[in-house]
């Protein structure tokens, strides 16, 4: 039985063997017959089955196309980019016809005919997109640009709340540290000591590094619950109230008092005479009193009250100042020998000034020097009204104030031409005794042209709540400047100003009318007065505005240093010391001795 069982299985593996093997073995037989043109045979059937997929699809694109589908957006090319894209294009053309395509190929040259044509109907439109695509950049850089400006401003605006909060924070710290007794060393008072420095610290580096950072932010956190143990042990907010007012009150006049001290020292510099200048006195006047007594007098004296010559003025101390006025107004006149110059100086500086000159005289031009004690009763006069007790140096030089005295210096002279020491000329003055005055004292360039540097107005520094000044004077009218005047001293005596300064002056010594300085009062000494003169004549600011204009400085007349920054100084303004320096004698024995050099 076992052995009928066991024949049928034995059958059917047998058959199960023969199926399996025989395939594999008549498969294997048959790849050894094929041969490399059968293989080739075989890849060239796949690719054009592959090349037939292709073709249908592009045919199927070019049927969408022809129903009517937008294309993308257009790519607008140079005509080398669109030279290139339809080399591009036939080459691709080139490589389908390879594979048989010849009836794609006829349609897509027809195709590319039709697209050069429509291309060069689209040239205007072409043109007008590119426009617009750079019109639509430069708006969006502009709003790029706007959009950071804001972002810059906010960042501004909390960096600035921040600090304020900081700020008050030390202010309040620093009024419970004054509630504590003096002395005090308690455990808050360290704290409210230690919390001020650290945001104080912060306050400053949020400044400098433009940020608030995290740690002085961790500070203000600190110094925020330190406030609030100093509150719950010094409750009594009207206390509070009242520390806070007096600190208020007493930073007020300290900031006060800085101010006033500011612009003391700034003026004091603006007149301070350089170490270097001191020896050149020095030497100059030593050298003075060697020269025998007739070998001190200048020549041309028969002309210095000849009322037809032209007769400049200058009051100064200093001898380099005047040198420069004297020499840069000769250098510039066509005929220096009608030119009468009269420098006015004090006795401690007329031996300097005249041995100055005597060495180095002005050609064929006349040189006066004088000292102001020569004019004893005028010095009585001011003496009498200058401000008590003021340590002011616009007020305490008598030289400042002796051009209101200007008919009495000159009793036998019509007219004259005020120079400060601190202007350079560039030009012939001659002219200057031919304008029409119009019966005027003064002609002077006006100043009161809004949005330049040298604008002034009269209440900026005349007292107009003052009800004399209010009746007397219109604070609108046209202000002009001092440095170079045209005085007629016939008008001038006529009118009596000399007089009439005399009694504002007295009168501004009684209750304040007017700023310090000669400007003000001589604002109202020649009150309808003034003739204005062309603005070429006299060009400003070159002592404290660093943007005068270049073509104004070169058309000028005279240039003037007015403000603190002289050029003798190491504080003036570099770009415009050189109209100053070239009047200079740096090659003289004693600028060289005095270590005085450009």
């Amino acid at each position: 039985m076992r052995g009928f069982r066991r024949s049928p299985r034995i059958f059917i593996l047998g058959l199960l063997v023969v199926s399996v093997f025989v395939p594999i073995f008549l498969l294997s037989h048959r790849l050894k017959h094929i041969g490399f043109d059968s293989s080739k045979g075989f890849v060239e059937d796949l690719s054009i089955i592959k090349n037939r997929k292709e073709a249908q699809t592009l045919r199927a694109m070019e049927q969408d196309e022809g129903e009517g589908l937008k294309e993308p957006i257009r790519v607008v090319y140079k005509d080398e980019g669109f030279k290139s894209a339809v080399s591009i294009s036939s080459r691709e053309d080139n490589r389908f016809g390879e594979f048989g395509n010849t009836a794609y190929d006829v349609k897509l040259s027809a195709k590319n005919a039709t697209n050069d044509e429509a291309r060069e109907d689209d040239g205007s439109s072409l043109q007008d997109e590119k426009l617009q695509i750079s019109g639509e950049k430069e708006d969006l850089h502009a709003n790029m640009v706007r959009h950071d400006q804001t972002v810059k401003s906010l960042s501004r605006k909390a960096l600035d709340e921040k600090v304020k909060e900081m700020k008050d924070q030390v202010v309040r710290a620093k009024a419970y540290l004054n509630f504590s007794p003096a002395g005090s060393s308690s455990h808050l008072v360290k704290e409210l000591k230690l919390r001020i420095k650290e945001v104080e610290r912060a306050m400053t580096q949020s400044t400098r590094d433009s940020h608030v950072s995290k740690g002085s932010l961790q500070k203000m956190k600190a110094m925020e619950s330190t406030l609030l143990k100093a509150n719950r042990i010094y409750p009594d907010c009207s206390a509070m109230v009242k520390k806070l007012r007096a600190m208020t009150y007493n930073a007020e006049e300290q900031i006060r008092t800085q101010k006033k001290q500011e612009a003391f020292l700034k003026e004091l510099g603006g007149r301070t005479i350089p170490k270097g200048f001191h020896c050149l006195s020095m030497r100059l006047t030593a050298e003075y009193f060697a020269v025998e007594t007739e070998k001190r007098e200048f020549s041309n004296r028969h002309k210095i009250n000849d009322p037809d010559l032209h007769h400049f003025a200058v009051f100064s101390d200093n001898i380099l100042a005047s040198s420069v006025v004297v020499n840069s107004t000769i250098s510039t006149a066509r005929h220096p020998e009608r030119i009468v110059f009269h420098i006015v100086t004090d006795s401690l500086n007329l031996p300097a000034m005249s041995m100055w000159f005597l060495l180095n005289p002005p050609g064929k031009a006349t040189i006066h020097i004088e000292s102001i004690d020569n004019f004893g009763r005028l010095s009585i006069r001011y003496n009498a009204t200058q401000k008590e007790g003021s340590v002011d140096p616009r007020y305490t030089s008598a030289l400042n104030h002796l051009r209101f005295y200007l008919p009495d210096v000159f009793p036998l002279l019509n007219k004259i031409v005020l120079l400060d020491h601190d202007v350079v000329v560039q030009r012939d003055l001659a002219r200057l005794w031919s304008i029409d005055m119009k019966g005027k004292v003064n002609g002077a360039v006006e100043t009161c042209n809004v949005g330049e540097p040298s604008f002034r107005r009269m209440d900026m520094f005349v007292n107009f709540t003052d009800p004399m000044v209010a009746e007397n004077f219109d604070a609108t009218t046209c202000t002009w400047a001092f440095g170079m005047n045209v005085f007629d001293l016939q008008a001038w005596r006529k009118h009596d100003l000399t007089g009439l300064y005399h009694r504002y002056l007295h009168l501004g010594n009684t209750r304040p009318l007017w700023k310090a300085g000669s400007l003000p009062i001589s604002w109202i000494t020649f009150y309808k007065h003034t003739v204005p003169l062309d603005k070429r004549w006299h060009a400003l600011g070159l002592g404290y505005d660093s943007g005068a204009s270049p073509d104004n400085i070169e058309k000028a007349a005279v240039l003037h240093y007015d403000g603190i920054l002289k050029p003798w100084l190491d504080i003036g303004l570099e770009k415009y010391k050189h109209y100053w320096r070239k009047h200079v004698k740096f090659d003289h024995p004693f600028m060289q001795q005095c270590n005085i050099h450009e």
